[in-house]
């Protein structure tokens, strides 16, 4: 293996943990956010309402952070190639 081709290895090694990393965050605020919004007195289980705020608030939260995601990534692309 080449110095570009180990290079290039390590960059990819480092993206893969990257989005790993911010994936998992995410995942953990829209735990975080949604239980704490939708269920006001955890019990041993979700009532169907609580499940039905979860999915609606999670599904908020991930659509919100890809719009913002895009934008953000737009723009850097925008301002590299000027």
């Amino acid at each position: 293996m080449d110095s570009q081709a180990v290079k290039e290895a390590v960059k990819k090694q480092v993206t893969l943990e990257y989005h790993t990393n911010n994936a998992r965050t995410l995942i953990e605020k829209i735990n975080e956010l949604c239980f704490e919004k939708c269920v006001p007195k955890p019990g041993s289980s979700l009532s169907s309402g609580e499940q039905t705020c979860m999915s609606q608030c999670m599904e908020k939260y991930m659509a919100a952070w890809n719009q913002v995601n895009t934008t953000y990534i737009a723009r850097i692309n925008k301002e590299a190639s000027n």
